[in-house]
């Protein structure tokens, strides 16, 4: 049976063993953490991340019955004035569909999939090098300290700062956005749960249901790299005072040690292939991209499903460099574009700067009919799995 080691026990890893597992392979999941789990908060999954939840084998009932079924309903400036709305009804409704998960949901269901699929996955291991190998010849090693592990498949799952790419595109790091992230899960709901998105001057700030009584918030802010905040809490109300009621109240109702704070990191686009010898990237350690459309879960989840498709099966062991190149061929013009359109949805949304930058933006996206902004999210959602 052929061996796989994916390194990274994220959502990531999690899928790429549950679809490898599945395919026939011995897989074995190394993860940093002494302890396998989640520390995000939430997040919204659209219908390519479903798609690619059941073309690994699951059932995306189960996933939407773990979370809140809902849309987007658009967009709203700092004071609560609507700057554009999205259907909610009839077949656009299509396009905004979303489902609001707690990160934590999410991961613990992979993490079942994974060992029920036969995978093995080990906590604590701190891996420092990879050697990717050669798909013709000698095998990958993984190594950590003075452990190591020889594999005919090394998945690189293991986010922005990524070990396995420095085997596999070395010299490519990830640079700081700018911007950094407070997020929460709160008690509570608000409106029908639907994702709500608010913009401002470097600032973005939005809040999504995520189960029955339970609501998500996100402020997203520029903020200088290495900041630090005695008091994350004190440093979200103070930096939203000004905005609309809803997000003041989001934020004075959430218990002070609920609130967390991410830097967010980006790949800077650079055509390099996402594999190498008997190595490959999946999420954030081949393309993590600006939050500001959203895909994060949805294309680590697409990168495992399409992996898991094409890799021959664990018995087989042939064919396995022309299955990476295969996936890198299928995976990277999509992801660069999705990175290329982050950074543009970024640039004319939460990166804008103040004044009339502002109100200009404003009126020419309210003249925006909704029906072409769900067509555009519909070229994003309409991810099928390769054949």
């Amino acid at each position: 049976m052929a061996e796989a080691v994916v390194v990274g026990g994220g959502i990531a890893g999690l899928a790429s063993a549950i679809g490898l597992a599945r395919k026939g392979w011995d897989v074995t999941v190394l993860e940093r953490a002494a302890a396998v789990r989640e520390l995000g908060a939430g997040f919204a999954l659209s219908r390519n991340g479903l798609a690619a939840v059941s073309a690994l084998g699951i059932n995306p009932e189960s996933v939407r019955a773990i979370g809140h079924p809902t849309w987007a309903s658009g967009t709203w400036d700092l004071h609560g004035r609507e700057i554009l709305r999205l259907p909610g009804t009839g077949p656009a409704r299509e396009a905004t569909a979303l489902v609001g998960l707690h990160r934590a949901r999410l991961h613990e269901r992979l993490l079942d999939a994974a060992q029920e699929a036969g995978a093995t996955v080990v906590p604590g291991v701190v891996v420092d090098h990879v050697d990717p190998g050669d798909p013709q010849g000698r095998r990958a090693v993984v190594h950590a300290g003075e452990q190591a592990w020889e594999a005919d498949l090394v998945v690189g799952a293991d986010g922005v700062r990524s070990v396995v790419r420095g085997a596999v595109q070395p010299g490519r790091v990830a640079g700081y956005s700018g911007y950094s992230s407070w997020r929460a899960i709160v008690p509570g709901d608000v409106g029908e749960g639907e994702l709500r998105q608010s913009w401002g001057p470097h600032a973005e700030f939005g809040h999504l249901g995520t189960a029955a009584g339970e609501t998500y918030w996100y402020g997203y802010v520029r903020t200088a790299a290495g900041a630090r905040f005695r008091d994350e809490h004190a440093a979200a109300s103070r930096r939203f005072a000004s905005w609309a009621g809803v997000v003041r109240e989001l934020i004075a109702t959430t218990p002070n040690d609920a609130v967390m704070r991410h830097d967010v990191y980006a790949l800077p686009v650079t055509g390099e292939p996402y594999e190498v010898g008997r190595a490959v990237l999946v999420g954030d350690a081949a393309h993590a991209m600006l939050p500001t459309m959203g895909q994060g879960v949805a294309t680590a989840l697409e990168d495992a499903a399409t992996l898991s498709l094409l890799v021959p099966d664990g018995t087989a062991r042939a064919g396995l460099g022309d299955a990476l190149a295969r996936y890198d061929d299928v995976r990277r013009p999509r992801c660069e574009a999705m990175s290329r359109m982050s950074t543009a949805s970024g640039a004319i949304g939460a990166h804008l700067g103040p004044g009339r930058r502002q109100r200009i933006r404003n009126a020419l996206m309210g003249a925006v009919p909704a029906s072409l902004t769900s067509r555009g999210a519909t070229s994003v959602i309409s991810w099928s799995p390769p054949a």
